[in-house]
């Protein structure tokens, strides 16, 4: 009681009279630009006697002149309230408890506004703090100042509301927007310590709206990165994905290790970034996802995780071999070993483990170019994901440009041509090959001599 009491003390010195509002005019943001399903559902709040508000960073890309991925909606009403209004509606989270609508194939997420200053309330079953400041669970309500204030960056605290056409700005995002600059609100490491994981958004955000974070937001962050140790494996793997698969990965990646943020999540970037080798092909592998993203083709996890872990899996192919595996089996065992060990630092489901192997496992095999080998290569149902990689490969310096030119000429090719294309098969197989060819005639002939 007496830290709300004292809390509301400093609400009244607040010099704040509200959040700074700006008309059509001032910001260019239309209805027009709001997606139908979202313009639905706050409309459905207002009529059940509610606030609602586009939120975040909708609200952020549009004022950038971008096409949002998403619209989030926030509101006064509580996730009950908000699921009593829809009929196709379902509240999920423990953590942070929000409501999913669903219109159609659309889902607009629905939070309540939320109490901000963590130190301002008491723990009970609705918020709950680790020692150090870490937020593990975070459901009391509050005002829309409140919700806020308890957002990460200026640029992401900013609400639409679509019937008036009004953006609320309560922190100067939009300001910070046009400046281009990432500003954390509040202390910097106090929010940092609530949620570690707001430093990796830093680098995410920075890289994605090629913003400049600012320099008390960035001051704590090399002190406080090992505290993503803390954060579960799971749930660093879905932050991760959204920076390599945002179509800013070639720059992210960048800004996570200009940061320090990189050891806990993507260990492997130190030994990729500092050979020459490795960097050309990662910044191949980095640019061809970014712009299939920018292109609105689709962009595999599973085809990201396995060009970050390829030198990896290589390595270890190669000291398996030298031990004396026979090349087959110490292909299988390494990539084993090489994705065990990294799901330890970032859980990525093992759903992806099947097509990651497969597009490694095919690499061996498009240095096979004669006989029917390229024929079956062809019909396998990973065969464009493989070529794809080997074409990264190959602008990385990590295979012959030869080799990659072959295959674009062979799968493109007609009948007669491939034939054309195949190369003479040569070395001890070609031998085998031979003899078990020359058998049956040999064995007809004596028996026509024997008759």
């Amino acid at each position: 009681m007496i830290k709300r009491l004292i809390r509301r003390v400093l609400r009244l010195g607040d010099k704040r009279s509200g959040p700074l509002i700006l008309p059509l005019a001032d910001h260019g943001i239309t209805r027009a630009r709001i997606a139908p399903c979202a313009l639905k559902v706050t409309r459905s709040l207002r009529e059940g006697g509610f606030m609602a508000f586009i939120v975040g960073g909708a609200v952020r890309d549009l004022l950038l002149d971008r096409a949002p991925k998403d619209f989030d909606v926030a509101t006064d009403a509580t996730p009950e309230q908000v699921k009593a209004l829809f009929r196709r509606a379902r509240i999920i989270g423990r953590r942070f408890r929000i409501v999913h609508v669903y219109c159609g194939a659309e889902t607009i997420e629905i939070t309540t506004f939320r109490a901000g200053n963590p130190q301002g309330y008491e723990e009970d079953e609705d918020r709950v703090t680790a020692e150090d400041g870490l937020i593990l669970r975070d459901n009391v309500f509050g005002s829309q100042e409140d919700d806020a204030a308890r957002r990460d960056f200026t640029v992401n605290a900013l609400y639409y509301d679509p019937e008036k056409q009004e953006v609320w700005d309560w922190h100067g995002g939009v300001a910070d927007a046009r400046k281009r600059i990432l500003r954390m609100i509040g202390d910097p490491a106090t929010r940092y310590k609530e949620d570690p994981v707001r430093m990796l958004r830093a680098a995410r955000f920075a890289a994605k709206l090629d913003f400049h974070i600012d320099p008390a937001t960035r001051a704590p962050i090399a002190q406080l990165a090992p505290l993503l140790a803390r954060i579960p494996a799971a749930r660093l793997f879905d932050e991760m994905m959204k920076l390599l698969l945002s179509g800013h990965a070639e720059r992210g990646v960048h800004q996570l290790r200009a940061e320090g943020l990189h050891h806990g999540v993507l260990p492997m970037l130190d030994a990729i970034l500092d050979d020459p080798a490795r960097r050309g092909f990662l910044h191949a592998a980095l640019h061809d996802t970014d712009e299939r993203v920018r292109h609105g083709q689709s962009a595999s996890p599973a085809f990201m995780l396995a060009g970050l872990l390829w030198f990896d899996m290589q390595t270890q192919w190669q000291r398996l071999r030298e031990a004396g595996e026979p090349p087959l089996a110490a292909l299988h065992a390494a990539m084993d070993e090489t994705l065990e060990r990294q799901r330890q630092a970032l859980a990525f489901p093992r759903r992806f483990d099947g097509m990651i192997k497969e597009i490694w496992s095919l690499q061996p095999r498009f240095e096979q170019r004669s006989g029917a080998r390229p024929y079956r290569l062809l019909s396998h149902p990973r065969y464009r994901a493989g070529y794809d990689f080997l074409l990264i490969r190959a602008r990385g310096g990590d295979a012959p440009q030869e080799l990659a030119d072959w295959w674009t000429g062979f799968q493109d090719a007609d009948e007669h041509t491939r034939a054309e294309m195949l190369l003479p098969a040569t070395g001890e197989g070609a031998r085998k090959r031979r003899r078990r060819k020359r058998r049956p005639r040999q064995a007809g002939m004596l028996e026509a001599q024997a008759g």
